[in-house]
């Protein structure tokens, strides 16, 4: 294989014209970052996206940005109307944000658990470089941190570890006096105190979760649907289009309704290759999820995308894309494998059998390869522009040149409740001219004073935005 190798300038999007944004923070130098960025390519974004033919690729091209971290004065450009500041710094590569009722924030530091030498051949050996290259695939720090903003400034004044000792921990859910914890393997109960600062006894497990080798997708997110008493789990496929056989994909390229009761869990849609951010609407109540598409068609191919849920939902994966596509590499009569009688074999149950006759075509394209990972609806008074539509946190491709990601977008959402226009710009400048990732954003959160936090896992920090002094009349306006 040829060795890693990285070309051209790393480049972000923000909307189908160009649009100029600025920071509080001065700029520092102009060769350091572009001042106006532009979205990557002409296809697979929005409510109709523009498909090209698919390119299969028997190897992936090999295009990750660098990772550095922050040079010293140095933060994400805010759009216009907007400042940034850190709210945390000197974290481990945090991932995931979750707010508790007494404004509390908890950020699981995380990184993929250690394979050894479960994921091999020549696409485990890519997945490891990539991975180190691009600033994960380190020892995890298995941890949840509070941080918790005192007096209200908008920077947390206390940063203790609330959690240890989990295994590679994401996504966290407060049902009552319970936090519950998606450990990769298995979700974790804790009692939990409202304002406590730390949890040292350990979490009692209520569900197990898919985590067999390779385990590719390990993240598994929650979130809690306290007016029907469920839990839903996003769980990732353990491969790009199924190639490691049916079986390695029961249980997993969906999302599970859980009982809160019982803890009895079914599948509640699947075909959702991985759906990493969940959210219910503010207004509808339903729920949207961000999906990660499959990789080696093309450039272009596939995009991310943001989709409505509903029980019995298909997306499509792994032998259909963008609900009428095949992928011409996966047989068309590729099915799950049977239940085999162990802890998941009453969730498995649902997802055994033929497909529905007709997959669902995603609401939202977000860009190809662009890894599209946190999910949050705006419903707080403090930024009217955001009211009621998506901030989605995208990570950053690996295998695409240009880059696409490394940015935080908002999508517009219309009074009924569905994705409507451009999407628009919140943070970005995450790359340097050099196509470096000084940082990348992954899970997003609105604290209860109504800014928007990011979790950036090679910065180390966690960002807060913020209206600034003045906010133009127009800002964001689709």
């Amino acid at each position: 294989m040829k060795a890693v190798t990285l070309v051209g300038v790393g480049c972000l999007w923000l909307l189908t014209t160009s649009c100029a944004v600025n920071s509080v923070t001065s700029r520092g130098p102009a060769d350091e970052v572009a001042s106006q960025t532009v979205i990557t390519s002409e296809f697979g974004w929005g409510i109709k996206p523009r498909l090209p033919a698919p390119a299969p690729q028997t190897l992936p091209k090999v295009k990750p940005a660098k990772a550095m971290g922050w040079p010293q004065g140095r933060s994400p450009t805010p759009a216009e109307g907007f400042k940034v500041a850190p709210f945390a710094a000197g974290l481990d590569h945090p991932r995931w944000l979750f707010v508790l009722p007494n404004g509390d924030v908890l950020v699981a530091e995380s990184d993929a658990p250690d394979k050894g030498a479960a994921q091999g051949g020549i696409m485990g050996w890519i997945a490891k470089q990539v991975m180190r290259y691009a600033g994960s695939g380190l020892p995890s720090a298995n941890r949840i941190t509070l941080l918790r903003d005192v007096d209200g400034d908008g920077v947390a004044d206390v940063k203790v570890p609330f959690i240890e000792n989990l295994n590679s921990p994401f996504g966290m859910a407060l049902h009552e006096d319970v936090l519950l914890v998606a450990n990769t393997d298995a979700v974790l109960a804790f009692d939990y105190v409202e304002g406590s600062t730390r949890i040292d006894t350990p979490g009692r497990q209520v569900l197990a979760l898919p985590a067999q080798a390779p385990n590719s997708h390990w993240t598994k997110n929650l979130l809690l649907d306290a007016e029907s008493n469920r839990l839903f789990v996003a769980v990732g496929s353990n491969s790009n289009i199924g190639e490691l056989g049916a079986e390695q994909e029961v249980g997993r390229a969906a999302i599970w309704a859980v009982d809160l009761k019982t803890f009895d869990a079914e599948i509640y849609a699947r075909g959702l290759r991985n759906p990493v951010g969940m959210a219910l609407h503010p207004k509808t109540g339903v729920l949207w999820t961000a999906v990660n598409e499959r990789d080696q068609l093309g450039d272009d191919l596939v995009p991310d995308y943001l989709a409505e849920v509903v029980q019995g939902d298909d997306y499509g994966w792994p032998t259909q894309y963008w609900g009428v596509l095949r992928d011409p590499r996966v047989p068309a009569d590729w099915s799950e494998g049977p239940s085999s009688g162990n802890d998941l074999a009453v969730m498995r149950r649902p997802q055994d059998g033929a497909r529905k006759p007709s997959i669902r075509i995603p609401a939202y394209a977000l860009g190809a390869h662009t890894a599209s990972l946190g999910l949050a609806f705006y419903a707080n008074e403090a930024m009217p522009a955001f009211q009621s539509g998506a901030i989605i946190g995208q990570h950053g491709s690996w295998n695409r040149e240009p880059k696409s990601g490394y940015q935080v977008i908002f999508v517009p959402f219309d009074q009924s409740g569905q994705p409507v226009g451009a999407p628009l710009p919140i943070l970005t400048g995450f790359l340097d001219d050099k196509g470096r990732a000084m940082g990348r954003p992954v899970g997003v959160v609105v604290d209860q004073n109504g800014g928007i936090l990011v979790a950036d896992d090679v910065g180390g920090v966690v960002w807060r935005v913020s209206p600034s002094s003045r906010i133009p009349v127009n800002t964001l306006a689709p």
